[in-house]
């Protein structure tokens, strides 16, 4: 593992944007640890939003009132708590801990289409963007390095073969015990990549700016190594 040499004092902002299932979680989570920087998920806050609008009954599959979530979303109030034992912040939705039920293959299936609303990205970027007002923290997303800190001292752009992402999303989801189906898993990868490359309010892009990281065929510990020297020329 790199150190983070002792004259190393001022503090960045990485962006990590990218594909579903990409592990931008996963680097995120590490880069924040070995930097003692605050780490976002703003997935998480479009997921929990999904979920609030699937319990309200607004969204499904042949189904999605926009007006009505639209006009809930200052109802809506999202929150991160660290959690000691799992060394990493979990998604509060209006006070109640919905960490497991946002990872489901449903709320997968859904929060593409809830994530191309303009209002939910405005609400959500305004929250992301006072939460790094200060540096110090490693945000991943979609839109990071394009919109929400566009000036980001760092900038990746994570990708991977769809195969090779729905594999993973896959074995994810078995191991915590979850009955799923491979190809629903690929065909959900592959329909998020193309709701999100091709919404109006802010697609999936890469910034001019931004290194792409391929890690098809990369190892976490690989991956870490490798990221962390960009880090630390930036730093």
């Amino acid at each position: 593992m790199l150190p983070i040499l002792p004259y190393m004092t001022s503090k960045i902002t990485i962006a990590i944007d990218g594909f579903s299932s990409t592990g931008k979680s996963t680097i995120a989570k590490q880069l924040a640890k070995q930097l003692g920087y605050i780490y976002v998920d703003t997935g998480a806050m479009y997921r929990a939003v999904t979920l609030y609008a699937m319990q309200q009954n607004y969204v499904s599959d042949n189904h999605f009132d926009e007006h009505k979530l639209i006009g809930d979303l200052p109802k809506i109030s999202l929150s991160f708590s660290f959690n000691d034992s799992l060394g990493f912040a979990e998604m509060f939705l209006n006070g109640h801990n919905v960490e497991q039920p946002i990872r489901t293959i449903e709320v997968s299936r859904l929060v593409s289409k809830v994530a191309a609303v303009s209002e939910v990205r405005k609400k959500l970027v305004s929250e992301q963007q006072e939460m790094g007002k200060n540096k110090g923290i490693v945000m991943d997303g979609r839109d990071i390095g394009t919109v929400v800190f566009p000036d980001a001292e760092l900038k990746l752009f994570m990708t991977a073969s769809a195969d090779k992402r729905a594999k993973r999303r896959y074995k994810e989801l078995l191991d915590r015990g979850d009955n799923v189906n491979y190809e629903e898993i690929l065909h959900n990868v592959q329909e998020r990549d193309r709701i999100d490359s091709t919404r109006e309010d802010s697609p999936l892009v890469k910034a001019a700016d931004a290194i792409e990281f391929d890690n098809s065929d990369m190892g976490l510990e690989e991956q870490f190594e490798r990221i962390m020297r960009l880090v630390n020329d930036k730093i």
